[in-house]
């Protein structure tokens, strides 16, 4: 194999990995339910298992992202701000964009 073929073919699959990482970011659905986010919030952001909880379901998706963004610097610490950290600890801002973009739509 020529430098120039290794070289295209690394390429090739850096470009494949980030393109497959772009379609799961960009899917909302299955990231809200990845990241482990209807365990409290239920399926769909609908119904929460405890009252102070809130409903994610069509929530202004612009509000949805700054509170995840907040919690996870901590900016946020209020209520079950504690609770929420962990859970968004591993969550990128592409991937908050995304789960927002997502709770915003569902009705």
């Amino acid at each position: 194999m020529s430098k120039i073929t290794k070289i295209l073919c690394g390429a090739g699959i850096a470009m494949a990995a980030s393109l497959s990482f772009n379609t799961m970011a960009a899917d909302g659905a299955t990231l809200y339910t990845a990241k482990l986010c209807q365990t409290c919030h239920g399926a769909e952001g609908k119904a929460p298992i405890m009252p102070q909880y809130p409903k994610l379901n069509g929530q202004n998706k612009e509000y949805l992202l700054a509170q995840m963004k907040d919690i996870k610097s901590g900016a946020r610490s209020n209520g079950m701000a504690a609770a929420m950290k962990a859970m968004v600890a591993n969550v990128s801002e592409e991937e908050m964009a995304a789960i927002a973009d997502y709770l915003s739509q569902v009705k």
